[in-house]
């Protein structure tokens, strides 16, 4: 079982490990051929004809720009990291993705687009295996296999994220929370599949997900307290007195937690990749294998596991705290205790 375990985990680093390799030897290759070409250009030089001046200089203007944009470990790491239009196979080649334009509006196919498709298309398939298979079994029968787990997740979002955080009215919301859990968690775990590109390292995709959870909300804020009690809550159940401090802090604060959204999500996926990189990285920076066999391929590995809980954890915190924001925005009966002890004093 252990043999096949470290199969299994091998079988994932080393296609990272070999589009890697691709660029830093080029890297390399680049940086050793330099002082050859100087080299050369200093034996040739003397012994050239006086015709040929102009030649050598001209040689030598055209060699200098190609040394000042040498690709270093970090231009690869980012290249790896950010959306492109090009979804790269190495060493086995890339796929050049349509380039769309919409008047000024650029609507091009990136490979994170690609990534949020596919993770689509996995929940659509996913979901509806495990859909047609509960249909199919009776009131006495359990369901298994990945009918089970799907209902194990969706049992615990259902009770322990949206009862226990929204409270009353919460069924209402468990649609959207089941939808931004799974949707989080397919695209994070399609982003540790080696070519795969993690879609939710993107600040776009997260900050998308984060307006959703916004608007989501204010509306259900406007609707379960109304105006008047979306006023009152702006107030936070304080003094007439304090309003003047406590309005402005709590429309600030009402942006402030998607903003918290979209940096968590996208900080911890692309810092985790970042990481992986860079341990690798080492090794070829040194060029060593004692290196690469006792730093770099141990920790690298110990990092990716820690990526795969990583996925979990940050789909259901995601989750949890917009479950905690729509219950903050939904309840008003701390405010009425508030603006009781208040008419009182």
């Amino acid at each position: 079982m252990r043999v096949t375990s470290i199969s299994r985990i091998l079988a994932l680093v080393v296609p990272v490990l070999l589009s890697l390799n691709s660029h830093v030897f080029a890297v390399t290759g680049t940086e050793g051929a330099q002082p050859t070409v100087h080299a050369a250009a200093a034996v040739e030089a003397p012994v050239a004809a006086p015709g040929a001046a102009p030649a050598v200089e001209a040689a030598a203007a055209t060699a200098e720009p190609a040394g000042e944009h040498e690709e270093k470990a970090g231009d690869v790491i980012m290249h790896h990291v950010r959306d492109s239009n090009v979804f790269a196979f190495e060493p086995f080649g890339e796929i050049e993705l349509p380039h769309l334009q919409l008047g000024t509006l650029d609507i091009s196919i990136t490979k994170h687009v690609v990534m949020i498709w596919l993770a689509s298309l996995v929940l659509l398939i996913v979901a509806g295996t495990a859909g047609a298979s509960v249909k199919k079994l009776s009131a006495k029968q359990a369901p298994k296999g990945i009918a089970n787990v799907i209902e194990a997740l969706v049992d615990f979002i259902r009770n322990d994220v949206a009862k226990s955080n929204i409270g009353h009215g919460y069924e209402k919301h468990v649609p959207y929370l089941l939808t931004v859990f799974f949707f989080i968690l397919v695209c994070n775990l399609l982003g540790l599949i080696p070519y795969g590109a993690t879609a939710t390292g993107n600040i776009n995709v997260t900050l998308t997900l984060a307006a959703f959870t916004f608007v989501i909300t204010q509306a259900a804020s406007f609707k379960e307290l109304g105006v008047k009690g979306y006023a009152q809550h702006l107030t936070a159940g304080t003094h007439w007195s304090l309003w003047i401090i406590m309005i402005p802090i709590e429309i600030i604060g009402q942006f402030t937690k998607p903003f918290a959204l979209t940096i968590r999500l996208f900080a911890n996926m692309t810092a985790g990749h970042i990481i992986i990189l860079s341990l690798i990285f080492i090794s070829f920076i040194l060029k060593s294998y004692i290196v690469a066999a006792a730093v770099s391929v141990p920790f690298a590995i110990f990092i990716y596991l820690l990526e795969l809980f990583v996925a979990f954890l940050q789909a259901f915190v995601f989750t949890m705290l917009s479950a905690l924001f729509i219950g903050l925005a939904t309840a008003h009966e701390d405010h009425d205790e508030h603006a009781v002890e208040s008419s009182h004093h």
